[in-house]
């Protein structure tokens, strides 16, 4: 199959494109530019093409004669300072709100098959223990409304004849996400910058396990999926579990509840309690390799060679 990939140089594009080589598809990466993680892009052996998301015409010839388009795109803030400020999401909006329209009606006006989007699933509204499903309504926070905006790209993708699918990721974690570095260093001060009551649910997903949920969507029924891991955990549970992977001897603190409103939007958010349901992914034949954070912390700071140091008792 011919498949054209935006956002092939972030966390999940650089493991989807191999996959989608090795698949022996016909892969196509776009680029913004031909600088620093561009490279390793191009020495996979993908095509290249350069566009601009918010630019219609240069989508439009990026995706000419593509049978499948993902669009795996975003701009996050570069620090976990930054996540909590308004401000720093607005590029990310564009991106959502512009680009992913862009893209879903490119590729709809040359004839592609299948549009694949990247989307959030904690943009889902505070459902205490009870299991959150695809047909559950979301509730995006003001800095993150773009979501809805970015499904809806799929969703009239669908209505011009193609197969949308939405994919809501869980909270990301590897060991290249730069989150996962600050809350080690939070963890070793004995402190875990989680917003929320300690049995609000917090859902999950490895960059691995989520760019092989990519790969299935290449072939589901149209709609929207869950994309989290198979046991979702309360923060009391999550910050046990980087604390064992680190070897810490004493338990973490977790921020009092008047820190949420201090947070902000991107507070507010991370504490809802979200217990994600991956069944219809699953049902689909997808699975993550990591049932929980448990499993997976462990397996990820070994390979971000974090040495596990315990703290004096």
């Amino acid at each position: 199959m011919r498949v054209f990939v935006a956002g092939s140089t972030g966390v999940i594009g650089r493991r989807v494109v191999p996959l989608l080589l090795r698949a022996g598809h016909d892969v196509t990466a776009m680029l913004h530019s031909r600088r620093g993680s561009a490279e390793a892009v191009e020495r996979s052996g993908a095509k290249t093409v350069t566009a601009d998301l918010l630019d219609f015409d240069s989508l439009l010839r990026a995706v000419d004669g593509q049978e499948a388009v993902i669009n795996l795109a975003t701009h996050i803030p570069p620090s976990t300072f930054l996540m909590f400020l308004p401000a720093a999401w607005h590029e990310n909006d564009r991106v959502r709100r512009d680009g992913s329209a862009n893209l879903a009606k490119a590729a709809a006006q040359v004839g592609a098959r299948r549009f694949v989007q990247e989307s959030f699933a904690p943009v889902y509204p505070d459902r205490g223990d009870q299991w959150i499903h695809e047909t559950d309504s979301i509730e995006p926070s003001s800095h993150n409304r773009t979501v809805a905006d970015a499904e809806q790209s799929a969703e009239r993708f669908c209505q011009s004849g193609g197969a949308g699918v939405v994919l809501r990721f869980a909270a990301f974690y590897g060991p290249d996400a730069r989150q996962l570095t600050d809350l080690v260093r939070f963890a070793r001060l004995g402190f875990a910058p989680l917003p929320g009551p300690s049995e609000s649910y917090l859902s999950s997903i490895s960059h691995d396990d989520a760019a092989a949920a990519v790969m299935t969507a290449l072939h589901v029924p149209p709609g929207i999926y869950n994309v989290g891991d198979d046991d979702p955990v309360t923060h009391r549970d999550y910050v046990k579990a980087l604390a064992d992977a680190l070897h810490l001897t004493r338990p973490l603190k977790l921020p009092p509840p008047w820190a949420v409103a201090l947070a902000g939007p991107v507070g507010k958010l991370l504490a809802r309690s979200l217990r994600i349901s991956n069944m219809k992914l699953r049902n689909e034949g997808w699975a993550p390799k990591y049932r929980s954070v448990r499993e997976g912390f462990l397996a990820t700071l070994a390979e971000m060679n974090v040495t596990p140091t315990a703290r004096a008792a």
